[in-house]
């Protein structure tokens, strides 16, 4: 495993069981910064959203050599625990405390770590947030899902 998108193939369990880091860097007006969001494989967040919940424009995935400094983890393998403290962490409200066993990366390459949702959720510092992708207000999806 060299990356975190490869989890559910090397551990032989659905994307929604595992868990990502995804860094970013945002643009405010006082400079850039760094903020990691904590997802499942299978929902990995939009810059926008992102964006739209700090209240800011500029969103892009942070580089290899940032994600490695704000982290202390490889690029691609970020265990979503013991990240440094002053690191922001949105975490994704889809990851459920009574969704049993997870996995995610643990920062090395052929390494996973198997634990109950509810001990990674208990264990993160962060502020749980919708991370999910906004339907406008006309679309079928929009309309369908007030039925």
């Amino acid at each position: 495993m060299t990356c975190v998108e490869e989890l559910p193939g090397a551990v032989s369990a659905a994307p929604e069981r595992c868990v990502a880091v995804t860094v970013f860097e945002v643009t405010t007006r006082l400079g850039r910064e760094v903020v990691a969001t904590v997802s499942s494989v299978s929902a990995p967040p939009k810059p926008g959203v992102v964006g739209g919940l700090l209240g800011v424009r500029k969103v892009r995935p942070a580089a290899a050599f940032l994600v490695n400094s704000a982290t202390d983890y490889a690029a691609g393998l970020v265990c979503p625990l013991l990240l440094p403290r002053s690191l922001p962490v949105l975490i994704d409200d889809r990851l459920r405390p009574d969704t049993g066993p997870i996995f995610t990366a643990t920062g090395e390459r052929h390494t996973a770590l198997t634990l109950r949702a509810l001990d990674l959720l208990t264990l993160l510092s962060g502020k749980t947030v919708d991370l999910r992708v906004p339907r406008p207000r006309g679309s079928r999806q929009a309309v369908a899902s007030r039925h």
